[in-house]
Order: C-alpha cells, then sequence, then structure tokens
C-alpha cells in the first residue's frame, strides 16, 4: 500500500495538472479541461492500483466484533452469523455512503472509485482530478453565497448513483482508468485557485463523496490561501463522513431529486431517506445550504410531488434555506423526453411561495424573473441576474436597501 505522503511525492514526477482538452459533446464537456487524455482503461488500471492510497470509512470482515450482520441485511435471516474460515478478513463493507457496499477482493463498490484489494478499501481517485474549470458561483447553483464570486470547481469520476438524467454523465458514470491523469496534490489544487483569482474552491460534476479523503485535504489546504469550500452534492452520504466535510466545507448544495421512494429506487437506483437525513445534518450544522430539485417531465413534476417538497423543506429546515427548481433537458438514458416547460417550473415556485418559502427559484431558464433574488419583506429585486451573471445588488450588509430586511445568506 502506499501512504498519501507517498502518493504527493509521486505528484512531482507525474507531470503538469491540466493535460490536453477532450473533444468531447455537450455543453459542460466542452467548457471543462481535462487532465490527460483517454487510453485504453486495461492500460490504466495496474497503474491506478498500484499507487492507490488506503480509502477511509471501512470496516473489515476481520475486524474484532464484526459478525455477518455488519455486511448483511437483518431481513437475510442469516443463522449462522460467524465468518467462515475462507472467507475471514476478505470482504470488506464500505461506510462512507448510504449503498453500504460489501465488497469482495478485486471487486468495487457501486461509485466504482474504491477497491477491495486483499481486504483492504483503497480510493482510486485520490489525487486525480479528472476535470477542472472556473465557473460562476450561480452556476452550481449558489444564489445565497458570495453571489458573482469565480469558483475553481474540479471532479474525478465515480458517483453511487445512477440517475437515468444524469446531465453529467460523462463524469459521474465513468471510471478512473478511462482517463489518464497526473496526481495532483491538494495544495497545488488551492494553489491554482488562488493564481485563476477565484475565491472559491468548488467539488463538482461528480459526487464528491466518493473522493472525500482528497477534499477534505484540499479544503484544508484551500482555507489556509484563505478560500472558501463549496460542495454540490446528491446527498447520499453516511453522517460520520458528512461531519467530517462539514468542517471543512463553508456551503452545500443538495440536489433533492424528488420527493418519493419509488422515483429514487427506479430512477437513481438509491433511496430518499439517506438525503433527507443529509440535508437536516447539514442545516444543523451550520454550514449554508442550498436545495435543488431538477424537474423531470412525467416524473417527478407532480403538484403533489412538490407539495410535499416544499412542505418537508419547510418543517424540517426552514424558511430560508433557497430551493431551485431547475429545467431538465433530454440527456443521458432520457433523450425521450421533452425540456420541462417553463410553466411547469413556475407552477413549483408560485406553490413553494404560497406554502412559506422565501426564497425559490426557477433554474436553467436565463432572463427569467424566477432567477433573481426577491426581498421577502418589501417584494423588491435585492439581487438581479440573467443566468449565471449578477446584473444588480441592492444589498448592504446582507440587509434589502430598501427596507432593511436581513436576507439569508453569505454575502462577504
Amino acid at each position: 500500500m502506499i501512504s498519501r505522503r507517498q502518493l504527493l511525492i509521486a505528484a512531482a514526477k507525474s507531470g503538469p495538472f491540466v493535460g490536453a482538452s477532450l473533444a468531447i459533446s455537450g455543453s459542460l464537456w466542452q467548457s471543462l479541461v481535462f487532465a490527460g487524455e483517454a487510453v485504453p482503461a486495461q492500460d490504466r488500471i495496474e497503474d491506478l492500483l498500484r499507487v492507490a492510497p488506503r480509502a477511509r470509512y471501512w470496516v473489515s470482515a476481520a475486524a474484532p466484533g464484526v459478525d455477518c450482520l455488519t455486511c448483511h441485511d437483518p431481513k437475510d435471516n442469516l443463522t449462522d452469523r460467524q465468518h467462515h474460515a475462507k472467507d475471514k478478513g476478505s470482504t470488506v463493507k464500505c461506510l462512507l455512503c448510504a449503498q453500504s457496499c460489501a465488497i469482495r477482493p478485486g471487486e468495487r463498490g457501486k461509485c466504482r472509485a474504491r477497491i477491495n484489494v486483499k481486504g483492504e478499501l483503497r480510493s482510486l481517485v485520490y489525487g486525480r482530478p479528472m476535470a477542472t474549470q472556473v465557473d460562476p458561483i450561480e452556476k452550481k447553483p449558489f444564489y445565497h453565497f458570495l453571489p458573482g464570486s469565480a469558483a475553481f470547481s474540479l471532479a474525478t469520476s465515480g458517483c453511487p448513483l445512477r440517475c437515468k438524467f444524469c446531465q453529467n454523465w460523462q463524469i459521474s458514470q465513468s471510471r478512473p482508468e478511462d482517463y489518464s491523469s497526473g496526481i495532483v496534490a491538494p495544495a497545488d489544487i488551492a494553489g491554482t485557485a488562488v493564481a485563476r483569482n477565484a475565491p472559491v474552491v468548488a467539488f463538482t460534476y461528480n459526487e464528491p463523496t466518493v473522493f472525500m479523503e482528497y477534499l477534505v485535504d484540499i479544503a484544508a489546504e484551500a482555507r489556509k490561501r484563505k478560500r472558501r469550500n463549496v460542495m454540490i452534492s446528491c446527498g447520499f452520504m453516511n453522517p460520520e463522513p458528512l461531519a467530517e466535510m462539514c468542517r471543512v466545507l463553508d456551503a452545500i448544495k443538495i440536489d433533492l431529486k424528488g420527493f418519493d421512494e419509488s422515483f429514487y429506487r427506479n430512477v437513481c437506483s438509491a433511496e430518499l431517506k439517506p438525503v433527507l437525513r443529509s440535508i437536516k445534518q447539514i442545516a444543523k450544522s451550520g454550514v449554508h445550504l442550498e436545495i435543488v430539485n431538477l424537474v423531470v417531465p412525467t416524473l417527478n413534476d407532480s403538484d403533489a410531488m412538490f407539495r410535499a417538497l416544499v412542505d418537508w423543506v419547510m418543517g424540517e429546515v426552514g424558511p430560508d434555506v433557497p430551493v431551485h427548481f431547475t429545467a431538465f433537458h433530454p440527456d443521458y438514458q432520457l433523450l425521450n423526453l421533452p425540456p420541462t416547460p417553463v410553466k411547469t417550473l413556475e407552477r413549483a415556485r408560485s406553490l413553494a411561495l404560497s406554502r412559506g418559502i422565501r426564497y425559490p427559484y426557477v433554474g436553467n431558464v436565463p432572463d427569467h424573473p424566477g432567477n433573481h433574488t426577491v426581498c421577502p419583506a418589501c417584494g423588491k429585486v435585492v439581487i438581479r441576474r440573467n443566468g449565471f451573471f449578477v446584473l444588480e445588488m441592492s444589498l448592504k450588509d446582507g440587509r434589502c436597501k430598501f427596507c432593511g430586511k436581513a436576507i439569508a445568506g453569505v454575502w462577504n
């Protein structure tokens, strides 16, 4: 096993931070800079395994006090809860996300980013950014966190979900061996954010939980350089790693993909309850929180689902958490569905306002009035936007310039 120290020493020998851009279609991919170039996967996996550091948040079948129920569900009705000798010490259970993968030697979890090597779980993505780009913070979207700021954004491959509508699927559903990239030390990521005049480092595009060890180390380096750290996440992590990430993050955006268990199971290969648990945990932590609901026609666009989502947000995390109802465009495995009608997004926003949400937004519709931040007291626009760009700010010390009402958010 290679230690993190050895991994970072290897970074000095691994070549430049950013390699050639890949000519891949799609609006996001056209704007990203990729580390390395596409190569045959079979030529990469051995190199990845040779330097893959030990992952965190897992338990071995050989650990003291561990029995079969550590990996198996109680509903399996096991009669013999002791490990058989041939299995002892080989299988590991990943405790990072709510998939809770039991992983045999040589196999990976559902995220594809963590692999069991002879009874030890390793990260295949630590130190290996797949894509980097400077974005407006509004693109994430964060509307109540340092408006107009530049965010140095990075991703590795991998995600624990399989959303059929994923609009970053080329990144999230790829494997670490699909692309060649040099090892980049956390300090170099933070230094690049400074060099690019980006006051924010954003962990985004794929699910950052799969590279949480790397995220935590980058965030620590970024804070040394007075950068802020934000994460764009599906919220499907376990409480302990989320608590650690909250300690180094300043803002988190969670995709609440729909308010229905069957939707999560059938469309995302996941569950709703862990996401709701994460949202509540983030809200209690004091980290700035925003929520996005990507509205997919025929799948999660009913008034009943909007109402359930809004009422849960009101009851559990309060009216001041911004909620973005964002337009879907046909992509990945749902090319048969139409784009989200603007009227559907307007209906969701109106429903949210009527039930007490103070900052609901229409997303992915440039120049729509639903992009603007409106003072909940006097009704005047305090932040005027066009797409990802801030046109006008009418805030003073976080308060509406017109009536003095405090506007929830992080403004300086």
